[in-house]
């Protein structure tokens, strides 16, 4: 794709687009499911619990708790959600990686996560420890999620989800070896794959159809992530591959002291990315909250969710 050519989204918010898509108000209501990370001070803890509390009306289908490089959360991840089974009417998915444990841990961990309720892991090779680049599997465990996909299908039926990347892995050769990992981790036995978040829609749809042609037929559910901080969200996306389209970049030109303009900004922009892969068949999302509430919650609103009695 000639990145210079403008996409769908952008000629929406560049120009007029009256009648070209159905109205929000004919779509129906999307499935959603949210991204918690664990705290690590009592603060984050209350902002977090915060954070969960003020989107359990929405009933999201699941929400997932992270797991840090190297299982550097694994005791935080595993009490939240504990403490989801037990306090809420959420439904927990619990990260868990392959990084820096052997097999027996890993498996002690899952088969926790399964005697404490947790019946969906989200399984994840994992980041290498301190930010590095150079991943080595632990030469006594899971060398890839692959690999710990058929592990937890030994100790439990967990529903599993797994990674997917619409613009490939950073350390894949090419996009059709981070297809062929993909397809082994479903093969493996996982039943979704949720996409590192990305913004040119098209992107998306493009890879959704080289899936398909691949024989993965399992749901491949779009990852969102609203945009608050764009030069942070650049760098970010720099780092992990994703690319960030020019005119992103204007709509958030002159607003680095004005946060609230950027919120409203940022909920637009998430709310016409689904909204336009609505119109192209997708109805399941899962967002990435980075425990801020308020503007998921607005997006969500907007897409159509309403609290559950």
């Amino acid at each position: 794709m000639d990145q210079s050519s403008p996409n769908v989204l952008q000629r929406w918010l560049t120009g007029p687009r009256i009648g070209a898509l159905p109205a929000l108000a004919e779509l129906p209501a999307p499935q959603l499911s949210f991204e918690f990370f664990p705290p690590k001070t009592e603060a984050l803890e209350s902002q977090l619990w915060s954070c969960i509390r003020r989107l359990e009306p929405l009933a999201p289908r699941f929400v997932s708790v992270t797991y840090g490089a190297g299982g550097s959360t694994q005791a935080r991840t595993h009490a939240t959600v504990a403490r989801l089974v037990q306090e809420t009417s959420l439904t927990p998915a619990a990260h868990l990686t392959c990084v820096g444990a052997t097999r027996e841990e890993v498996n002690a961990v899952a088969q926790g996560y399964w005697d404490a309720g947790v019946r969906h892991i989200v399984a994840l090779r994992g980041d290498a420890p301190g930010g590095g680049t150079g991943y080595q599997p632990h030469p006594g465990g899971y060398a890839y999620a692959a690999d710990l996909v058929e592990g937890l299908k030994r100790i439990a039926p967990f529903e599993i989800s797994v990674a997917a990347y619409p613009e490939g892995h950073p350390t894949a050769l090419s996009a059709e070896q981070d297809l062929d990992n993909l397809k082994r981790k479903i093969d493996a036995g996982a039943t979704r794959a949720i996409t590192q978040y990305f913004f040119d829609t098209e992107i998306f749809l493009r890879f959704l159809d080289r899936a398909h042609a691949a024989g993965i037929t399992v749901p491949i559910v779009p990852g969102i992530m609203p945009v608050t901080n764009f030069a942070q969200a650049a760098r970010f996306s720099a780092m992990s591959g994703a690319s960030v389209p020019a005119w992103m970049g204007k709509l958030y030109e002159g607003l680095d002291e004005d946060a609230e303009t950027r919120r409203m900004v940022s909920a637009v922009v998430a709310a016409e990315q689904v909204r336009l892969l609505q119109a192209n068949g997708v109805d399941e999302f899962h967002f990435y909250t980075l425990n801020r509430p308020d503007l998921v919650y607005a997006i969500a609103h907007i897409l159509g969710a309403r609290p559950k009695a």
